[in-house]
């Protein structure tokens, strides 16, 4: 599915799992995003101050985990879906040189409002790096 499709309310089922996608973590992403989103902590660009605090390496901000959970959803869905609700909980850090996998399933249908809830998990090497809930409206 492209960019420029539209996927349907009525062509999506509960329990349909979206194909997973594969993000590759960088350093340059980490720090960028951070900056991109006036996110200044030290933890998002500083590997000394961040190792002081003890973390092993500087990791992504929450910010850029919702753009990437709006990014992976968006694409499946087209541009013509709302997004209602977006709720991310983290878990394990993105570090660089990891990669997240995202998937997704849809777990209800809403049918007098044509929403979809769906369950998103970004899973690195060390854990889930978020689990969330969202809510798609699409046209019918």
């Amino acid at each position: 599915m492209s960019w420029t499709e539209t996927r349907r309310f009525d062509a999506v089922s509960v329990g349909e799992e979206l194909p997973t996608l594969d993000i590759p973590i960088s350093v340059r992403q980490i720090v960028s995003c951070a900056i991109a989103t006036r996110d200044y902590q030290n933890v998002h660009h500083d590997l000394e101050a961040t190792r002081a605090l003890g973390s092993p390496n500087i990791f992504m901000n929450i910010l850029t985990t919702g753009g990437l959970v709006e990014r992976y959803l968006g694409e499946w869905a087209g541009p013509e879906a709302m997004f209602r609700k977006v709720a991310i909980r983290l878990g394990a850090p993105n570090y660089p040189g990891d990669t997240m996998t995202m998937s997704a399933k849809v777990t209800a249908k809403g049918d007098a409002d044509r929403t979809l809830e769906l369950d998103v998990t970004g899973r690195n090497s060390i854990g889930n790096h978020l689990m969330a809930t969202v809510v798609l409206a699409l046209p019918n």
